[in-house]
């Protein structure tokens, strides 16, 4: 990686502009322990993905504000339930005025919790496997949640695994400006090549500085564009 900065200076320029390091480091959050992911009910995997996945596109705090009604429709995200729902009543849970009433989203629910129940017969869990799949290749995992998924390509899927703790970096602005500038990556961001570029980048810094990939991307995007104090 031959224009990739070293983490040192990566980090040192973040500090400058957020104001230090103390005030840098506040910023900064760490992803759950793969144990801890481990213990996640796939329920929660189901309902972290759909709420990515209506809040794309769509203002988030209007998502939040009726996720619980989404809760409370979608029998709490219990997978074996959501399978057991007919065409019928997944159509006219799609009215429901507590909800945000998108069709062809509400479908995803019941297609990714087909995803999450065809994982966990062979890894026991779906927390199992998103718990046991090595960060040095995340972007990998992005590529099944977009394959046997429904609407988790893109940014949906990864911003899903981060909310529910798992370590991943996340391709903000500021972060594919970062590569972009740097010409470690050309053309789209989301190209084999370059998601494959950007991977090794992360995994350099990482074996530079032991932090996670979460950490690193939080320091990366903060030491670029306008984040400054």
């Amino acid at each position: 990686m031959q224009n990739l900065e070293k983490f040192s200076a990566i980090y040192q320029r973040a500090c400058e502009r957020k104001g230090g390091k103390e005030v840098l480091e506040s910023l900064i959050d760490k992803p759950l322990t793969p144990s801890e992911i481990g213990q996640i009910g796939d329920d929660r995997f189901l309902a972290e993905f759909t709420q990515k996945v209506f809040q794309s596109g769509f203002v988030w705090r209007v998502v939040r504000n009726k996720w619980p009604d989404f809760e409370r429709v979608f029998f709490d995200f219990n997978i074996q339930k959501v399978l057991l729902m007919p065409d019928e009543m997944l159509e006219k849970k799609a009215t429901d005025p507590s909800i945000i009433r998108n069709y062809n989203k509400v479908k995803t629910i019941r297609e990714n919790a087909l995803m999450i129940d065809a994982v966990s017969q062979v890894h026991g869990s779906f927390a199992q496997f998103v718990a046991n799949w090595p960060t040095d290749d995340i972007i990998g995992l992005w590529a099944y949640l977009k394959k046997h998924g429904a609407r988790l390509g893109g940014n949906t899927g990864p911003y899903g695994l981060r909310a529910i703790g798992k370590d991943t970096f996340l391709l903000s602005n500021d972060i594919v400006g970062y590569f972009s500038q740097r010409d470690i990556i050309s053309g789209s961001h989301q190209s084999k090549r370059s998601l494959t570029a950007i991977q090794s980048s992360f995994n350099e810094l990482q074996q530079q500085s032991g932090r996670s990939l979460q950490e690193i991307s939080m320091i990366l995007s903060r030491s670029v564009g306008d984040n400054f104090i």
